[in-house]
């Protein structure tokens, strides 16, 4: 039997050795590539994020990435954003008043949190629904590793009768924000597992898994 395969897809903007070598302890054989055809045959594509929302939409469609989630999701073929690689599936940011389309998965706006100390760094718990799959086995005390100073921080897609409710991991600094979504084919987390130490190896566990 074959190992599960992942392409990390690399458009420039990522955390790609860290997460390469989460995702082989997790148990999948892992290509860092660019290459749609290599995108779209694997198992399960995950797409990190590092930086402003604006520069890793700009190198995404430099690879035409937005068409490779789109093309994958289309199939039903799993993918998993990371960090800002979650936050570009909604449809916009807005980061020091420049607004930037997404690849508009999902609607709703990232935009920076209302907290005290910017940015949102270090270890946080998270308030996973009891049916998820990516915190399977985990304890509500269980934290992860966080450093951002954007996030969505409402969920503005009605529920469907034809389609499962998506499941919705909530954190919160300053103000209640997405730390995970779970719908369909598509997940992702804003915090970074790679970084998340036993905590995050166990979620990537649990998305290779479910490939």
């Amino acid at each position: 039997m074959s190992a599960t395969s992942v392409a990390l897809l690399d458009y420039g903007s990522g955390n790609l050795h860290s997460a390469e070598r989460a995702l082989v302890r997790a148990g999948a054989t892992v290509e860092v590539t660019a290459d749609p055809e290599i995108a779209l045959a694997a198992d399960g594509l995950v797409v990190p994020g590092v930086g402003a929302f604006e520069a890793c939409m700009a190198g995404l469609r430099a690879v035409r990435g937005e068409r490779i989630i789109g093309q994958r999701l289309a199939g039903g073929r799993p993918v998993l954003g990371i960090c800002v690689g979650m936050q570009i599936l909604f449809e916009r940011g807005v980061e020091f008043g420049v607004e930037t389309d997404g690849c508009a998965e999902w609607p709703g706006t990232v935009e920076r949190l209302s907290a005290p100390v910017l940015p949102h760094m270090g270890w946080n718990t998270v308030s996973a629904p009891t049916d998820s799959t990516l915190f399977a086995g985990m304890d509500r005390d269980t934290r992860f590793y966080f450093v951002h100073s954007y996030a969505a921080q409402t969920w503005d897609l009605p529920p469907s009768e034809h389609f499962a409710n998506p499941r919705l991991t909530w954190a919160e600094h300053g103000v209640p924000f997405l730390a995970a979504v779970e719908n369909g084919a598509l997940s992702a987390t804003q915090f970074h597992p790679e970084k998340s130490g036993d905590a995050g190896a166990q979620l990537l566990r649990n998305w290779v898994a479910s490939l």
